[in-house]
């Protein structure tokens, strides 16, 4: 099966978001006739078919520059990525397992500057893998959005599910790199 160019982002957003708005015009109807996806509402959502075809698609070609890059990358985030899991929880949980009420900025401004150190760190990784493979281009970008919005006070960016917040974009990082390398994510 062949879809048309505009239809394989459609496919991938929806893919790493799990369900999404259902686009107006040809591209919704594509992934809809093609099986790749059916309306559920006034939503979207993959089909079986859609996630098996969406992986053969976002599978980097074995022993590629493009794989060898995502893997370097790949190998980089690990670590990343269970720091970042901390701050998530830390925001949400404070010691003691109370939840976070964000009334103590001091708190609140401790885990932010972890969370800043930690995207200071990040942003050389994913710019390389962004330069190397023009889908993880975008992911710098809206990481940085996600700080800019947090530092700005707008506390759900750092961890809301319903937004680009930085743990939803990293996230969907994290998926995509296991897609692109041909990781399950039970077997990590």
């Amino acid at each position: 099966m062949a879809l048309a160019a505009e239809a394989y982002p459609q496919l991938h957003e929806l893919r790493l978001r799990g369900m999404m708005p259902a686009p107006e015009g040809a591209v919704g109807e594509a992934l809809c006739a093609g099986g790749l996806a059916r309306r559920k509402g006034s939503l979207l959502v993959l089909t079986p078919e859609g996630r098996a075809f969406h992986a053969a698609w976002a599978r980097l070609s074995p022993g590629s520059e493009e794989e060898a890059a995502a893997r370097r990358a790949y190998d980089q985030f690990l670590p990343l990525n269970a720091e970042l899991l901390q701050v998530t929880t830390d925001w949400q949980v404070r010691p003691g397992n109370v939840p976070n009420d964000h009334r103590d900025a001091r708190y609140d401004w401790s885990v932010r500057d972890r969370l800043i150190a930690l995207d200071e760190r990040t942003g050389p990784v994913v710019r390389r893998l962004g330069t190397a493979v023009d889908r993880f281009a975008g992911y710098r970008p809206r990481l940085r959005e996600a700080v800019r919005r947090l530092n700005d006070g707008q506390q759900e960016w750092l961890a809301s599910p319903t937004i680009d917040s930085y743990h939803t974009v990293w996230m969907q990082l994290h998926e995509d790199l296991l897609l692109a390398l041909g990781l399950e994510r039970t077997a990590l």
